[in-house]
């Protein structure tokens, strides 16, 4: 293990830990727990008066609605302390660096501060690099940008579950199998005939242009205590998450990475390569009234059970809220609250990652997604995160035009399938 790695290991454990044993984050998850428990107490009573008179007491209802309100609430605020207690300031506990990373940096913290990019142009001439200031502005340091992509991976939720892969160019090309290569059993001496090689396609997933425009005092820069490289990550990182999530979900591959929801879909019962599978819940806009349950397992088990393994369910807070007063046979929850902070939520077993971008349930909507987005749905970051400072543009204030380029798409079609409400 090299030096590197080990104090990463020691830094994410001692993160972790910290997480783990801080008050605010026992006090939050304690609190969902007893949420979730009023939560069915009270979804029984609603079922009971439905069962008993035909109808609801307007009281109950409204209790409903604001337990189920709090227990998004009190999910939110564990999600942020549990962020924030993993998140490690850019300068504790940082691996050695060496003397080019220690110059970049020390250039990259003068040109914010003072706008001199001398030092900058040194650099980047040494390694070749064909930016510049007029032209997009400078890279800034690995250890921000790594930063930044560390922090998207926990904000934006696709990107979280995806596969992401890292390029030197603008354009990510895979190839994929359309059918499957011949095969068989034979004897020992039994001839084998020749046979037949399987069908290629190229997929292509383009970088395209994301930015943000962070701004900031002359005052906030001249302050020497102020770490710099912590203030642009925190800036950018909820700019950059936001455009990202939607993006990943509905985005249509112009100018933006193409998103889930954006492909041509079928039938499951009907599925061929390059369009999403999906299952119908036989009500428009609803879940079925009898047994609506049962197409959640459709869902499911539309899946190939190789997909199964690492499967989970994408969705908003308001479907989500829907399932939630969900029973199977037995009368057991199908939702269940996370057991530790570190968890999510579970749905039949399965994870639940909230993603806001993802539509309300509506006729013909596909507001829910199951699968495995590892192999499904693939991220593309272009290296290098690019700063160009602007103190002209908004006086007195200094604008810090950054940009990154992403990309996305489906690389697996068959790992994921929607629900259709239709």
């Amino acid at each position: 293990m090299t030096v590197q790695t080990a104090i990463e290991t020691k830094s994410a454990r001692a993160l972790e830990n910290k997480a783990a044993t801080d008050p605010a984050v026992n006090d939050a998850m304690g609190e969902l727990q007893r949420a979730f428990a009023a939560f069915r107490e009270t979804n029984d009573t609603r079922l009971a008066e439905i069962e008993g008179r035909l109808g609801t007491d307007v009281l109950t209802e409204e209790k409903l609605a604001r337990i189920d309100a709090a227990l998004d609430t009190t999910r939110t605020r564990l999600d942020r302390l549990t962020l924030d207690g993993r998140r490690a300031p850019l300068g504790a506990e940082a691996p050695p660096r060496d003397a080019v990373a220690t110059e970049h940096k020390a250039a990259f913290d003068l040109y914010v501060r003072a706008g001199e990019s001398g030092g900058l142009k040194r650099l980047e001439e040494k390694a070749l690099s064909a930016g510049s200031g007029p032209d997009g502005g400078y890279l800034v340091p690995a250890t921000i940008e790594r930063e930044v992509l560390t922090r998207l991976a926990r904000l934006s939720p696709i990107r979280g579950l995806a596969t992401v892969r890292t390029i030197s160019g603008g354009l990510y090309k895979r190839a994929v199998s359309v059918t499957e290569a011949a095969s068989g059993w034979v004897s020992e001496a039994a001839p084998r005939p020749q046979t037949d090689a399987p069908t290629l396609s190229e997929l292509s997933f383009p970088a395209m242009e994301l930015y943000a425009m962070p701004a900031a005092t002359q005052t906030l820069l001249d302050d020497a205590v102020v770490d710099l490289d912590a203030w642009l990550a925190d800036e950018v990182e909820t700019t950059f998450a936001e455009q990202e999530g939607t993006a990943f979900v509905t985005g249509n591959g112009v100018s933006r990475p193409r998103g889930v929801l954006s492909y041509d879909t079928v039938a499951n019962t009907a599925w061929v390569p390059g369009k999403l599978g999906f299952v119908a819940t036989g009500a428009a806009g609803a879940f079925p009234t009898t047994n609506p349950a049962d197409v959640l397992f459709d869902l499911v088990y539309a899946l190939r059970a190789g997909y199964r393994q690492n499967a989970g369910f994408v969705m908003n807070r308001r479907l989500q809220s829907t399932i939630r007063k969900l029973k199977d046979a037995d009368g057991n929850y199908l939702w269940q609250p996370p057991q530790t902070a570190d968890r999510t939520a579970t749905l039949l077993g399965f994870p639940v990652t909230e993603a806001e971008a993802m539509p309300d349930a509506a006729a013909n909507s596909l507001s829910l997604a199951f699968g495995d987005f590892r192999r499904g749905y693939l991220v593309v970051d272009r290296a290098g995160l690019r700063v160009l400072r602007d103190p002209y543009s908004a006086k007195p204030y200094v604008l810090f035009y950054t940009t990154k380029r992403v990309g996305g798409g489906v690389q697996d079609f068959d790992a994921i399938k929607l629900l259709k409400f239709a």
